[in-house]
């Protein structure tokens, strides 16, 4: 029964188009989660961490359904820049510009 859910389910992806399969790569991802981390420079200075993220959603708008120019998300805003989340940090919604120059990973 497996061997024939994972057989259905390479023949349904091979027959999409790229962006079809980015998205469902994108719902897998975002429905069993990630422990990210978004790290915000200016120039090559860290100015800003978050941890503990989920996922990072890229913005829609709701009557032109066309991506907005940001990524938001939520996730620990980590203050003393050490990558571990601390007592007195809190959860935040935060949104990054597409200007901005960022790094999205997974925590080691």
């Amino acid at each position: 029964m497996k061997k024939l859910l994972f057989a259905l389910l390479l023949a349904g992806l091979f027959g999409c188009t790229q962006e079809a399969q980015n998205q469902l790569g994108r719902s897998i991802q975002n429905w069993t989660g990630t422990n990210g981390v978004l790290e915000v420079y200016s120039g090559d200075t860290l100015v800003r961490r978050f941890v503990k993220i989920d996922k990072l959603s890229t913005a829609y708008g709701t009557s032109d359904s066309q991506a907005r120019g940001y990524r938001f998300g939520y996730g620990i805003a980590d203050i003393n820049l050490d990558g571990l989340p601390s007592a007195g940090e809190k959860k935040v919604y935060f949104e990054v510009s597409e200007f901005s120059t960022y790094v999205f990973y997974e925590q080691p």
